[in-house]
């Protein structure tokens, strides 16, 4: 059964089981949060039709169990892109249903620091399929004070995803700048939990390789202009200008003035502008005479870089949906290893449903032969997956250039 609801407004797996860790019944609930409003609804809705496509095969069953799919926007109209107030009221949503047995989300990470404590109080386990903080899971430079602890109120670690994590971008994106002939990188970010821990830990990679950075800097999302911030940009002498920002937050606007500002330099972004909407004028992206001066890592890759079974889910959803956003493939997988850890957890749908057992099964999950290549999840609840692709925009839309193992 699918059903789609829309709604206004370091420990390892524990034994002690919470309340409510049994499931009664046959009725298995997954849920999945997304932003259905403003620039990044483009991603969200990809996430939507890939889980929808890794849940068809079975039919809405496991077993005796019938998988109950229900679809949490996230967003609101008047925000017009993730909402934290929302983001709560989807994670307590499924904290008080009973036959709650997975949590897909956040699409972003810091919609995943509000509601990976309210699931981890419950036991709930969760999967993102882009959340790429490194603070959710881990501790370090790049981290904020009380990073991961605070996100885990019980001590159990409930949260996985099936993403590389914002390290790894960062040596990405270090070793395609240094590459490419940057000498001096001036760092904007949009103070969002994704693009500061984007931001934070690239530099922190930049120190380490010896790159130089010019100065790193918040942009207000919601101004009117930034030509005079970009006019600082130029001062500095920077040659390469790194962006680390979700769409939703002015993103194509600061891109179109520190282009005319600094005619010269490369402009790089991170995995939060990897959507149609940055890239495609007429959907409000970029103008096209940008195209040859930005650069973009996302995790996803060329197909020829995937196994079978990714390439065959990639025609697939292109048939379906047309031109898959980066996060569809991602997307998919969330689902896919949901499914199997419930299935693992179930003998196949034939013993009682435990919360506790599918979050065990989610974390014991090793060298997984997957749509995105072979992966396991560690003790953090991080994919050990270390490629990041490296993406040109074309005439509008984002063409693959080339992969870093990192």
């Amino acid at each position: 059964m699918l059903a789609l609801v829309g709604l206004v407004g370091i420990a390892g797996c524990g034994t002690k089981e919470a309340a409510g860790n049994r499931i009664a019944g046959n009725t298995l609930t997954i849920y999945l949060s997304v932003p259905l409003h403003g620039a990044s609804r483009v991603s969200g809705l990809a996430v939507v039709n890939a889980s929808k496509m890794a849940l068809a095969p079975t039919q809405g069953r496991i077993g005796k169990y019938q998988i109950a799919f229900k679809v949490l926007d996230d967003s609101t109209a008047n925000s017009d892109e993730w909402n934290p107030g929302q983001t709560t009221v989807n994670a307590r949503l499924a904290v008080q249903d009973k036959t709650t047995i997975g949590y897909l989300g956040e699409l972003n990470s810091g919609a995943s620091a509000i509601s990976i404590p309210l699931l981890n109080r419950a036991g709930i386990a969760q999967i993102s399929s882009s959340s790429t903080g490194v603070g959710l899971t881990s501790g370090g430079a790049a981290t904020s004070p009380g990073e991961p602890q605070k996100y885990y109120p019980t001590g159990v670690r409930t949260f996985a995803r099936v993403v590389p994590n914002d390290s790894v971008q960062a040596s990405a994106q270090v070793g395609l700048q240094r590459g490419l002939g940057c000498t001096k990188t001036y760092v904007l970010d949009d103070g969002e939990v994704d693009g500061l821990d984007a931001a934070t830990s690239f530099v922190v990679a930049a120190q380490s390789a010896g790159l130089k950075i010019a100065a790193t800097q918040m942009f207000e999302p919601r101004a009117a202009d930034y030509a005079s911030l970009a006019l600082g940009v130029a001062q500095s002498g920077a040659n390469c200008v790194l962006i680390s920002a979700i769409t939703d937050s002015n993103a194509v606007l600061l891109t179109q003035q520190l282009a005319r500002a600094l005619p010269h330099a490369r402009i790089f972004g991170s995995a939060g502008l990897a959507e149609s909407t940055y890239t495609t004028p007429s959907l409000g992206g970029i103008p096209v005479a940008i195209d040859p001066r930005v650069l973009i890592t996302v995790a996803t890759l060329d197909p020829d870089d995937y196994p079978p079974a990714g390439r065959r889910f990639l025609i697939a959803y292109t048939r379906a949906y047309g031109y898959p956003q980066p996060s569809a493939i991602f997307g998919y997988e969330a689902m896919s290893l949901m499914l199997s850890a419930i299935s693992r957890a179930t003998d196949g749908g034939l013993a009682t449903a435990r919360r506790s057992k599918v979050l065990a099964a989610i974390f014991a999950t090793r060298k997984r032969d997957s749509v995105l290549g072979r992966y396991s999840i560690d003790r953090r609840g991080d994919s050990t997956l270390m490629r990041y692709g490296v993406y040109r925009v074309v005439a509008g839309r984002l063409t693959f250039w080339k992969a870093i193992d990192v």
